[in-house]
């Protein structure tokens, strides 16, 4: 077993050599260091897998007292994505011109920090590495030096500083509650309290800075300036969207885990996905910006997944912890696709942007394997999330408004799909073979993680998941429906209509994103308040 801190300390560690040596070799080493983090992340998964969940203590203090790092299933599945998706991003970039020892250095920073998050049990050490990730992110933002990117970097910057001070008081909260920082003694001593008033405050606090880190409605405005902001690589949108607001998720989890039987807020979250899921899919399909569209729908998918795990004794809570894992796979693709035909074509406008399929056809399939994945058609990774998601919802209007999420994320990839074709002759382009290698792997993993969607949670989660036959083969018929059903609602309404381009000029500055925290807080303070006063 590998020691859990060396995940945070080496990357780290590495990078800083790195920087200070300097050099043309730098682009080996760190891929060096990555493929020793991505293999010693499956030695650890395996290890647990075979003998269970691993806590060490920095500096031999209690539990309770000392910084903990706890490696179970889950935590490690999270490693090994975040490992294996910043081998590739590294990979895609090899030969980019802006890929220098600061990027480099950045980069391996973040894969460190975030590996933290995922291992880390202690809210205080959790703050720490969230603050200083998000610096991390808001250069790597920024790292254009654009006007537009500073800007939305520095938006990026002030609003989750001001949100991780929520979490911050609740951390203190907490403290003075349970005597204890660490996640699992604070759990073990949650039947201690009598008065659930007693958690309103804490919990409150703590949910709404994570509730801002997983974008949910209204607290997402964020998140289009970050992952869609006009020059930052698409290495960087890639990893904030397909991988690094999964944290916030992940915290999500954690923290409910340990409210668990105290604080009933299911209700309230489900009702929160789905608002979440209806807002991204209606914003996405008003974009013509190409980074835009995938950023909104992005918030759309983690209202389906928040959906899911907020139902954490079901078939739906598996459905969204798979789509977790299949939405980083896809929406990486998509990503990368969007900045390669982005550097190809000179525009980020989707309305000009026309011939991909002949133009970059690698690309292009890569691209449709991602859409295919996001929209859950059969076969494909996003129909076993789905399919669990809605099974767990037991009929009724709560898979209705599934069904009407997905037909809302077909809609908008029908308007993302119309760059592929072109009636004009295109002339076909070379690809860079790295750039080739990384897209291909993702498409590919669309496919398999479908197939073998099933397989792959029982081995991961050793949680079996059995597939009805005839259900599944029922949900794919409702999606033929839905496409063309998709189909016939783009041409019909979305092209024509006027109104979206007024909701494409939607956008909250910070002092409105800032009373959006205030606002959640209130919502959460309330639903609480009159339920346990």
């Amino acid at each position: 077993m590998i020691a859990l801190y060396a995940f945070v300390l080496l990357p780290i560690l590495s990078a800083t050599l790195l920087y200070l040596a300097g050099g043309k070799h730098g682009k080996h080493a760190a891929l060096l260091v990555q493929s020793l983090a991505a293999g010693g992340s499956v030695w650890n998964f395996l290890q647990v897998k075979a003998h269970g969940p691993v806590v060490e203590v920095l500096g031999s203090w209690e539990q309770s007292v000392g910084i903990a790092l706890r490696a179970d299933l889950f935590s490690l599945v999270m490693v090994m994505l975040t490992a294996f998706l910043f081998l590739g991003m590294l990979l895609f970039n090899y030969n980019s011109y802006y890929v220098d020892k600061l990027f480099l250095f950045l980069l391996l920073v973040l894969q460190a920090l975030v590996m933290g998050i995922f291992l880390s049990n202690d809210l205080f050490n959790i703050f720490v590495l969230v603050e200083v990730s998000t610096i991390v992110v808001s250069i790597l933002i920024m790292f254009k030096k654009d006007s537009r990117s500073i800007y939305d970097g520095m938006v990026y910057l002030l609003v989750n500083i001001l949100a991780m001070t929520f979490f911050l008081f609740g951390t203190a909260f907490m403290y003075k509650i349970f005597g204890s920082l660490d996640l699992y003694t604070i759990r073990s001593r949650m039947h201690l309290i009598q008065n659930p008033a007693t958690l309103i405050l804490p919990y409150s606090f703590l949910i709404t800075a994570v509730g801002l880190k997983s974008a949910l409605m209204p607290l997402f405005s964020w998140l289009p300036k970050a992952h869609g902001t006009p020059s930052a690589p698409s290495v960087v949108s890639a990893i904030l969207s397909g991988l690094y607001v999964k944290g916030g998720i992940y915290l999500f989890i954690r923290i409910q885990e340990v409210f668990q039987g105290t604080m009933d807020t299911q209700g309230f979250f489900l009702g929160m996905g789905i608002v979440t899921g209806v807002v991204g899919f209606f914003l996405a399909i008003s974009q013509t910006d190409i980074k835009l569209l995938l950023a909104y729908s992005t918030i759309s998918q983690i209202g389906l997944i928040m959906v899911g795990v907020s139902q954490p004794d079901g078939t739906a809570y598996w459905g969204g912890v798979y789509h977790i894992i299949n939405h980083a796979v896809f929406k990486s693709a998509l990503f990368l696709g969007a900045g390669m035909v982005v550097e190809e074509y000179g525009t980020r406008n989707l309305l000009e942007i026309r011939g991909v399929w002949k133009r970059m056809p690698l690309v292009a399939v890569t691209s449709i394997l991602a859409i295919l994945g996001i929209t859950g058609a059969p076969l494909f990774n996003g129909s076993i999330s789905k399919y669990l998601i809605q099974s767990g919802m037991g009929g009724g209007l709560l898979e209705a408004a599934i069904i009407g999420i997905n037909l809302g994320t077909v809609v908008a990839f029908w308007k993302y799909a119309n760059m592929f074709w072109s009636p004009k002759p295109q002339r076909r382009v070379r690809t860079d073979p790295f750039r080739n290698a990384v897209l291909a792997v993702l498409g590919v993993a669309c496919f398999t993680g479908g197939i073998w969607g099933a397989g792959f949670i029982g081995f991961f989660f050793n949680h079996r998941i059995l597939i009805d036959g005839g259900a599944y083969g029922q949900k794919a018929l409702v999606y033929v429906g839905s496409l063309l059903a998709g189909l016939l609602l783009y041409r019909k309404v979305v092209v024509p209509s006027k109104f979206l381009s007024q909701v494409r000029k939607f956008e909250l500055d910070f002092n409105n994103i800032a009373l959006t925290i205030t606002v959640f807080f209130g919502m959460i303070t309330t639903y609480l308040a009159l339920k346990y006063m």
